[in-house]
Formats: C-alpha cells, sequence, structure tokens
C-alpha cells in the first residue's frame, strides 16, 4: 500500500529513525512536504518538538523554520528507567562458590574433551602406522601441544573472556558484535534497545581510531554484513554438526573397549549396544542439566582421576622416558619420518581438543573462573598424564596401537575402567547436546531458526533447557551415522570437520571482537589471527583430504543445516522488510477518525506482529473484515534484542500512537535471547497492563511540569500554550503535541457512533483546549483502561505470508515459495508460548508478494 504523502509539520507517525535519541543538542529544521518513502524514517520525536497546525494553515505552512529541543523518545525516556545493572548469576562469586561450581562443570562441560583418550592414538596411528618409537614421542608431543595451544591457551585463557554477560557460544559472538555495531540484517533495531542495563558495554574508544574505522565500515557495507552472518551461520551448523558426531564417537569407541576385555564380541555386536545405549542417552535427555550434573560430576571426576593414576602406572612400569615429548624438536622428526602419513594423522591428533567448544557454548551454566580452575588445575593434567601413560604403553607393545586405551588400562583394572569410561562417554554426549540446544536457542531468538517448543529444565537456572524436536532429531541421525558407517577413522574424521570447522569460526569472531571492543594492541591481535586460524586450516586440511571416506556424510548434514537456517533468515527478512513497506499511514488514521471508520466495541485487543515501528498493514485488513474493532488497541511486538536476558523492569516499552482519542498504543516486548518465556496469556495480561498504566502515570506526571508558555513556539500554533518538559537533569524540552485534556471528552467513555473524517478532524481540533485537573484526567483514562479490561481481552493474530512475484529468479521462487513455506507452516507459532485459548483469539491472514 502506498502512503500518501503528508506534511510534517503536522504528523504524528510512530517511528523511529536509528539514530534518535542519541544527540543532545537543539537544531534547527524544515517543515515541509515529503516525499513518502522519507516520511518512513522520519523521526517522531523530531514530530513532537514541532508546532501543531490547524485546517486552515496547512496549505499555507509549506516550509518553516523551526527550533527544537535535544531530540528525545518517550520509548527512549521510558527505557532510562532501569533500577539496576543487570548483573549475571555467577558474576563475582566468592572462592568456595568458585569450587563448588568447578566440580559441578565436570559433569557437563568437560565430558567431551575428558573422553578423547579412548580414541585419539587410535585414529593417530591407524593413519600413521608406528615404525619405530620416535614416531609414538612426536604423536604424543603433537597431542601435548595441541592440549596447550587449542583448549588452555586458545580457549580457556581467551575465548572464554569473549562471553556476553556469561554467555558463550558462536551466536553469542554475534550478539557482542551486533550490541557495538549495527550489523544486523534485521531492520528493527530502535535506540531504546541501547538503553537495556545488559546492553551497556565499553563502546569504541574515540582516542582509538582503529576501532571506530571499523565499527563504521561494518555498519555501512552490506557485504560485510552478509558475510558475517554467513560465517555464524556455518559456525552454527557446525555445532549442531557436532551434537550428531560426539554421541557417535563417544559411545561406539567406549564400547568398542569390549572387543579387548571379550575376544567373542563382534563389531556388529558393538554396533548393536552403542545403539542402545544412543537411545537411553537421548532419553534421559529431559531430565535437564542441573539434575544430572551433579548426579554425574563425581563420576567424570572419578574417571579423571583413572586416567591419571592409569598414566603414572603406565609411566612407572614401562618408559617414564616419553616426558621427552615436551621437546617440540620430536614433531619436527616425526614429520620428516613420515612426511604425507604424518600430516595425514593431524585429523586424528585434532581428536584430543575435541570439546573445547562445549566448553565455550556451555559456559552459561557456569562461572568462567570455575570453568578456568577445573581445567587448568584437573581437567588438563589428568589427560596428560593419561596420554603419556598410553605412549609408554605403547613404547613396548607397537601391535596394540589400534586400541591404545584399553590395551594400556591393567587387566586387573580393566572391567572398573570400562564401566567409568561407558559412563563418561555418555556424559561426553550429553555436554555437546546440551551445547547444541543452547546454541538453537540462541539464534531463534536473533531471527535465524525456525520456532521451536523450548523446555526449561531447571526453575533455578533459567539458561538451562531441552528442545524436544532436535533431541529425537539428533537421535535419528546419530543412529543413521553409527549404522552407515561404524568405523572409528572415519567417524573420528568426521568429528574433525565439525569440530575444526566451529573452531575456525570462533577464531575469527573472537578477532573481530578484540579489534572492536576489546580494542588492545594489533600485534596481539594479529598474532592471535595468524597463530590459532593458521593452526585450525593446517587441521581443516588434513581431515578434508579423507573426506571421501565416508566422513562427507557430515559435511552434507552440516550444509543442510547451514541451507535451513540461511532460508529461515533471508524469508524473514524480506518479509519484515514488506511488512515495513504496508504500514498504513497517518494521512489515513487521520480520515478514519477516532472510531477508526467503524465501531468502538467494549474491550482490548492486543494486535500482534512483528513490527516495532509504524501500524501494521494487516491492522487495516481487520478494520475492513470485522465490523466492529476493540475500544483499546495495544499493537504488541515480541522483539529479541541483542542482549542474554531483559530485566522484568525493563520488558515493556509504550508508547501513543495517532491522538489520545482513538486509544490505541504501541507496546513493544523486549526478551535477551536467554529469557525464558513461560508466563501464561493471564501474567503476560496482567504485566501488560501495570506497564501500560505506569507508562500513563508517568506522563501525567510529565504534563504536571509543564510551564505555561514557550518563546520558540509559534504564536499562530493554537496548541502553543504550556508545552513543555523539564527533565531531572534541569533540561527543558518542547513537545509539541495535545494534552490529554484536549480529548477529555473521549477518555470518559468510549463512543461508538461512527464518525466522519470532518467530525473526527473537528472533535481533534478544538477551538481552545478546557482547562481539567490532571488528577482528574489521569483517573479518567484510568478508569476507561480498566473497563476495557473488565469487558475482556481479545488477541488479535495477523499471519502474513509471502510469496515471490511472477517475475523472480527461478531460485528465488524455489526458497520462497516452497523451502520457507514449508518452514513456517511447521514451526512453531510465537502465540503459542502464552497458550491462549481459542475464545479469545481472532486471525486475519495476509499475502506479501516479494
Amino acid at each position: 500500500m502506498a502512503n500518501p504523502k503528508i506534511k510534517t509539520s503536522h504528523s504524528m507517525v510512530d517511528d523511529d529513525d536509528p539514530e534518535s535519541g542519541l544527540s543532545s543538542e537543539s537544531r534547527w529544521v524544515f517543515q515541509e512536504d515529503e516525499d513518502p518513502s522519507e516520511i518512513e524514517d522520519f523521526d517522531a520525536a523530531d514530530l513532537r518538538h514541532q508546532p501543531m497546525f490547524d485546517s486552515e494553515d496547512e496549505d499555507n505552512a509549506e516550509q518553516r523554520l523551526v527550533r527544537t529541543g535535544p531530540r528525545i523518545d518517550s520509548f527512549d525516556v521510558e527505557a532510562l528507567e532501569i533500577p539496576g545493572a543487570h548483573r549475571n548469576e555467577y558474576e563475582d562469586v566468592n572462592v568456595g562458590k568458585s569450587i563448588v561450581l568447578a566440580f559441578q562443570t565436570l559433569g557437563v562441560v568437560f565430558g567431551d574433551v575428558g573422553t578423547s583418550p579412548l580414541y585419539t592414538f587410535d585414529v593417530m596411528f591407524r593413519k600413521a602406522p608406528i615404525n619405530g618409537n620416535e614416531d609414538i614421542l612426536g604423536a604424543l608431543s603433537l597431542v601435548l601441544y595441541t592440549l596447550i595451544l587449542i583448549p588452555l591457551v586458545k580457549y580457556v585463557l581467551v575465548v572464554l573472556w569473549a562471553n556476553d554477560d556469561g554467555e558463550g557460544g558462536t551466536f553469542a559472538l554475534y550478539s557482542l558484535i551486533c550490541r557495538n555495531a549495527k550489523v544486523s540484517l534485521l531492520p528493527n533495531q530502535l535506540p531504546s534497545d541501547a538503553r537495556i542495563s545488559g546492553f551497556r558495554l565499553k563502546v569504541p574508544s574515540p582516542e582509538l581510531e582503529r576501532s571506530l574505522k571499523i565499527k563504521e565500515r561494518l555498519e555501512t557495507s552490506v557485504t560485510l554484513k552478509k558475510i558475517l552472518l554467513l560465517l555464524v551461520l556455518a559456525g552454527t551448523s557446525m555445532v549442531i554438526a557436532n551434537g550428531v558426531v560426539t554421541p557417535a564417537m563417544s559411545v561406539l569407541s567406549s564400547v568398542s573397549g569390549l572387543k579387548v576385555g571379550v575376544d567373542a564380541i563382534e563389531h556388529d555386536e558393538a554396533v548393536m549396544i552403542s545403539v542402545a545405549l544412543l537411545v537411553i542417552l537421548f532419553s534421559l535427555q529431559k531430565y535437564g542439566t542441573s539434575k544430572v550434573g551433579l548426579a554425574v560430576g563425581p563420576a567424570l571426576f572419578i574417571w579423571f582421576c583413572s586416567l591419571a593414576v592409569i598414566g603414572i602406572y603406565n609411566l612407572v612400569k614401562y618408559d617414564s622416558s616419553v616426558l621427552r615429548a615436551f621437546n617440540p624438536i620430536h614433531i619436527y622428526y616425526f614429520f620428516a619420518r613420515n612426511s604425507t602419513k604424518a600430516w595425514y594423522s593431524l585429523g586424528g591428533c585434532l581428536l584430543c581438543a575435541t570439546g573445547s567448544e562445549a566448553m565455550f557454548a556451555d559456559l552459561c551454566y557456569f562461572s568462567v573462573r570455575s570453568v578456568q580452575l577445573t581445567f587448568a588445575f584437573l581437567v588438563l593434567p589428568c589427560l596428560m598424564l593419561g596420554y603419556m601413560g598410553q605412549a609408554a604403553y605403547l613404547m613396548e607393545n607397537h601391535a596394540d596401537a589400534g586400541h591404545a586405551f584399553y590395551a594400556s588400562v591393567p587387566s586387573s583394572a580393566f572391567w572398573p575402567t570400562f564401566f567409568i569410561a561407558n559412563i563418561a562417554a555418555l556424559i561426553a554426549s550429553r555436554a555437546m547436546t546440551t551445547a547444541t540446544f543452547s546454541c538453537i536457542k540462541q539464534s531463534t531468538a536473533l531471527g535465524c531458526f525456525p520456532r521451536l517448543k523450548i523446555v526449561h529444565t531447571s526453575r533455578k537456572f533459567m539458561g538451562q533447557i531441552y528442545i524436544p524436536v532436535i533431541n529425537w532429531f539428533l537421535l535419528a541421525v546419530s543412529l543413521v551415522f553409527v549404522c552407515s558407517i561404524s568405523n572409528i577413522d572415519e567417524i573420528g574424521n568426521a568429528y574433525g570437520i565439525a569440530e575444526v570447522g566451529v573452531m575456525m569460526m570462533t577464531t575469527i569472531l573472537v578477532t573481530l571482537v578484540m579489534l572492536l571492543i576489546w580494542q588492545i594492541n594489533i600485534i596481539i591481535v594479529l598474532s592471535f589471527a595468524v597463530v590459532f586460524l593458521g593452526l585450525e586450516l593446517t587441521f581443516f586440511s588434513s581431515v578434508l583430504w579423507s573426506v571421501t571416506d565416508g566422513s562427507w556424510i557430515i559435511l552434507v548434514f552440516g550444509i543442510a543445516m547451514f541451507f535451513i537456517m540461511f532460508v529461515w533468515n533471508y524469508g524473514s527478512k524480506l518479509k519484515y522488510e514488506t511488512e515495513v513497506k504496508q504500514r498504513l499511514s497517518m494521512d489515513l488514521m487521520r480520515e478514519l477518525g477516532c472510531n477508526l471508520g467503524t465501531i468502538r466495541a467494549p474491550g482490548i485487543g492486543l494486535l500482534y506482529n512483528e513490527l516495532v515501528k509504524g501500524i501494521p498493514g494487516i491492522f487495516g485488513h481487520f478494520l475492513t473484515t470485522l465490523p466492529a474493532i476493540h475500544s483499546m488497541i495495544i499493537l504488541v511486538s515480541i522483539k529479541y534484542v541483542p542482549v542474554p536476558m531483559v530485566p522484568q523492569s525493563e520488558r515493556f516499552l509504550f508508547r501513543r500512537v495517532c491522538h489520545r482519542s482513538y486509544h490505541i498504543f504501541r507496546c513493544i516486548a523486549r526478551y535477551g535471547y536467554k529469557d525464558v518465556r513461560k508466563e501464561n496469556h493471564q501474567t503476560f495480561e496482567q504485566m501488560l497492563m501495570e506497564s501500560l498504566e505506569k507508562f500513563i502515570r508517568r506522563e501525567a506526571q510529565e504534563r504536571s511540569l509543564e510551564s505555561d508558555g514557550d518563546d520558540d513556539t509559534d504564536s499562530e500554533d493554537e496548541y502553543s500554550g504550556s508545552r513543555v518538559l523539564i527533565a531531572p537533569n534541569g533540561s527543558v524540552y518542547s513537545l509539541g503535541v495535545p494534552l490529554l485534556a484536549d480529548f477529555i471528552n473521549d477518555t470518559s467513555k468510549p463512543n461508538f457512533k461512527a464518525s466522519t473524517s470532518g467530525e473526527a478532524s473537528r472533535q481533534q481540533s478544538p477551538s481552545k483546549p478546557p482547562v481539567v485537573d490532571a488528577e482528574q484526567s489521569l483517573e479518567r483514562e484510568l478508569s476507561f483502561i480498566h473497563k476495557a479490561k473488565e469487558s475482556g481481552v481479545v488477541y488479535l493474530l495477523g499471519h502474513g505470508d509471502i510469496r515471490a512475484r511472477k517475475e523472480s529468479w527461478f531460485i528465488k521462487k524455489l526458497i520462497i515459495n516452497y523451502f520457507y513455506a514449508f518452514l513456517r507452516k511447521n514451526c512453531r507459532r510465537g502465540i503459542a508460548n502464552l497458550s491462549v485459548p481459542h475464545s479469545h483469539l481472532m486471525q486475519v491472514g495476509m499475502t506479501y508478494m516479494v
């Protein structure tokens, strides 16, 4: 719908310019006719500072120079009322609490990296068979320095600090970047978002020109924004792929130990036992992280202690000279002796660092300090002792390289070790599945994954979730993976592809965080990027060379996940942009009058739409379809902002739409990507109405501070009297909007008689506003709201679908008309979280051509 031309001098559009609220200087502006496309981006705050013309002056007021006060926005003013900075629940914990959390992290975070000794040497020596003890020392040296460089230096010492208020993972890094630079492709940002307490981070300093240039470059280049998003989607798809391959690799490698302990066990039988364990594992996933974490924390502690004890035993019994592997020269000798085979073995060496990304992705459950303490003082020493013990055993038993771990276990401790190893493998699988759930929820909140049912498994820790559809989907793919490949080498290669893929994306994003947010020395940034990206590319070249083995399945799966996220993001972006173009103009609303060209029936209508600016076009369909419309309309937009959590006191933002006689409000309900939406519709209504009353009372308080005159206001403006706002800091703002008293006759009771546009105009433009007591006008409006609430609340849902135009490219038609339509049809409706009864719902469909 094309918006008719309107004069900015007298229009009150419900739009926010992306830069509104950022300027604190008064300025001179021209009031003149604007092109409709430009009016959409005009700041509503400016309109409130401009005088209102009556109908006789409209034709003569083509262009006027008016001085405005500092830019102020009702959303921004409301957002500034912050009771206190939102804090991470694990922030600033004491030493005792850190130790308790450190113990609990074993059951959630370190299961994946803790089970890597089960299969690392097995895969390495199958790709590069042992030709002498020097090969064992070289392989051990590779493993030790990989453990030191990737999990310890990169993740524990650097990446963990790049968390988003305690949240980790690929999308947490993306949201952190989005808050410091406007790189999101979805045009729904508001200046008031930056007023959320959790939003306030260190912004690029004016003194650091490099950071400002990077920020400017990111914000102005659409290509860079798209590349950044594609990198994030690629990293997320690899995390989901990890959720498939980790259970397959961990469980199958642990169960394969039966072939060492029982000669009668064949490979097929081991596979069937693995399938049974995987079914049990995913069936227990719904019981939550905190319950399982407390239960399996001691089991993982025993596992790590077992690794250390067995390693020390083998070092003493067989060959302690393997300690020479700490000299990196043995890595050089290993490559010199084996050349191409040594390069192939890098794919197996990488497996010792699997689980590093899980440490970051599962950070939301624990503090940074607890994860660092646990890894540095327990996990890493035990892993190193475990690998050195296996190497010491292999120095005298080259033939057992294909099952190094179980062969190195003393015969008297085999079955206890086998039992605890299988428990550890199940825990490792669970840790990666939990990280997958967390990553998918983040991507859903930021508009990059279809909405799914999310179950919160803990009342105490809101970040602990379970996604049923994803859980059973991962189980199905894992079973197919185990049954179709079932070879440790091929599964290990697939594991390496998924792991190193997400590692590279994390390195790139953390490098950007260093440049844009941390603002540290460029030499340190370049050193980090060159060292770790170069190391990971080397590993990636090794695993990619063997992709034809059967590990190509995981690449196909990752590409499929990437395609789903890309299609959903692309379709959602097109849909939102189209809805923005189809907004109703304020000229049309004025022509309809305060009764909107129909009958206003008692009650409140909550119109749900994704738009955060303007009046959605779907509202026009309700007006033309329904015989009557509710006496109060609230345009509700559920918006996810790039912060982990939004405090409840900062959840709702309100603004009036049109004149007060229309009784139309805009409400933006803001949620962080880790926020829980568990409230039912009654609770949501109660919170919304309480916030609305608070907004109206504060508005009345602001109005009571208005002075009796304003020298900067044009004397011809019939609303020029007493229109200033005195802020708490003493600043005086000019507000060019009518008083509530102007429409006091309309607010006391709804007018159910349909009026013409001329009658509405006369109602909106009285010759002289009556003088009414502020308290009385406030009570009348609140009484009107209470009566509307008592009459009932109805949810007006507009389902907007998009279809590609006939002249569009074939690829676009395929993506929009089939793939995106399929995802949208099968995803969870946003209103489903509120459990609204069908008797309270009204739905209207609308199709946009894009």
